[in-house]
């Protein structure tokens, strides 16, 4: 005879301990937000660093935050079909810093362009503009207003209203660790109609990303550039983790 198992009973530590973190989030935000009116992203995501509405602590709580259903289930959808596999290989101690040195890689490149889309937005304003705006934009903001000159406007929403959330970069971390401990492993992807391998699934992924990110298409909210700080960080952990090893090494397998 054979006891039912639940779901989680299967994935290891450390994934089945993001996942419920991440998921039990997600459900507080949405019923404070339906009792309380109370919106947990805009407490816990990241702003820009010079923006007064930045915390420390948002360094790490955005990892654990989501803007909808669609971004939190397909982040945990690659982290349990990534992140097991993985974990099982590494352990989970080894794991959980990888995860977070990705996600952190993944703010510090995505923090690097946002710091030249400031300069550019701040280049000519005098300094008692840009102060007013730290201090007063907010307040105009939540009168459902903002500023008719475009550049005031625009960096009003900036460092105000703008913030990042999500476990993307991590996640992308996970999928280049797979690509490089599996390479060769197929991958049969929903918009791919035959099955590809691993490693150029990271590659064509990565180089998408880029083209998104230099594109800067207008109304696109995706931090391309965060996700490609995840997978770059996690390029240079794998490889240095992995420094030292033979061909014959069970450190990177093949399928």
């Amino acid at each position: 005879m054979y006891g039912r198992q639940s779901f989680f009973s299967g994935i290891p530590q450390a994934v089945k301990g993001l996942l419920i973190i991440n998921a039990g989030m997600f459900l507080i935000t949405e019923l404070l937000i339906i009792t309380n009116n109370i919106d947990l992203k805009r407490m816990l995501g990241l702003y820009y660093f010079d923006s007064k509405m930045f915390q420390p602590y948002q360094i790490v709580t955005h990892m654990f935050m989501h803007g909808n259903f669609m971004h939190l289930f397909f982040n945990m959808y690659a982290l349990w079909l990534f992140g097991q596999v993985i974990e099982r290989v590494w352990g989970p101690k080894k794991f959980v810093i990888y995860y977070f040195i990705t996600g952190f890689g993944a703010l510090i490149l995505h923090s690097l362009v946002k710091y030249f889309e400031y300069r550019s937005l701040i280049s000519g304003l005098p300094p008692d503009a840009i102060e007013y705006i730290k201090t007063e934009g907010m307040n105009v903001l939540a009168s459902g207003k903002n500023y008719t000159d475009s550049t005031l406007g625009e960096l009003n929403i900036f460092l105000n209203y703008s913030y990042t959330v999500g476990a993307s970069g991590a996640v992308m971390g996970l999928l280049i660790a797979f690509g490089m401990l599996f390479p060769n492993i197929e991958l049969q992807i929903i918009f791919i109609p035959i099955p590809i391998k691993a490693k150029y699934f990271v590659i064509g992924y990565a180089v998408i990303e880029m083209i998104w990110g230099i594109s800067n298409i207008p109304g696109d909210n995706i931090a391309h550039f965060a996700h490609l700080g995840g997978m770059l960080f996690g390029f240079i952990l794998v490889k240095i983790w992995g420094k030292g090893k033979g061909p014959k090494s069970h450190f990177y397998k093949e399928y």
